[in-house]
C-alpha cells in the first residue's frame, strides 16, 4: 500500500505535466503577447509572428509535442503508482481509462482558457490588433 504523501506527489506532478502541455500548446500566442509587452517587438511584428505560428505548421507540432509530452507524463504518472506491466494495466484499465480522459479533458480546458481568454486579453491589453478575431466579438 502506498503512502498518501506519495500518492498527493503523482498527483501534483501530473498536473504540471497538464499545465506544461497546455503552456506548450499556446506557445503559438504567448512568445508574441510576451515580446510586445516587453517592448523587444513591434505590435505589427508580433501579430506577423502570432500569424505565422498559429497558421503555419508549427502550430501543429506544438500540438503534437503537446500529446506526446502529456502522453509521457501519464505513463510516468501510472508507472509511479505501480502500474508497470500489461497485465497490471489490463486489471486497471477502467482507472487508467477515466485518469487519461480526465487529464486530456483538463489540458484542453487549460489550453482554451489560457490561449482563448487570459493571452487573447494581454494580447489586446498590450496593443496587438486582436480584438476583431476575439471569440467574444
Amino acid at each position: 500500500m502506498r503512502n498518501s504523501m506519495s500518492e498527493e506527489q503523482d498527483v501534483r506532478s501530473l498536473w504540471r505535466w497538464i499545465f506544461g502541455s497546455a503552456f506548450l500548446a499556446s506557445m503559438c500566442c504567448f512568445p508574441s503577447v510576451l515580446l510586445v509587452g516587453l517592448g523587444l517587438m513591434t505590435i505589427s511584428a508580433g501579430d506577423a509572428l502570432s500569424d505565422n505560428l498559429y497558421f503555419g505548421p508549427a502550430r501543429w507540432i506544438l500540438y503534437g509535442l503537446t500529446i506526446a509530452i502529456l502522453g509521457f507524463g501519464i505513463y510516468r504518472y501510472f508507472q509511479a503508482q505501480g502500474i508497470c506491466t500489461l497485465d497490471q494495466a489490463k486489471r486497471e484499465r477502467n482507472r487508467i481509462a477515466n485518469t487519461v480522459i480526465l487529464v486530456f479533458i483538463s489540458t484542453f480546458t487549460i489550453y482554451l482558457v489560457w490561449n482563448y481568454i487570459i493571452l487573447e486579453l494581454a494580447g489586446i491589453a498590450v496593443g496587438l490588433p486582436w480584438e476583431e478575431s476575439a471569440f467574444w466579438s
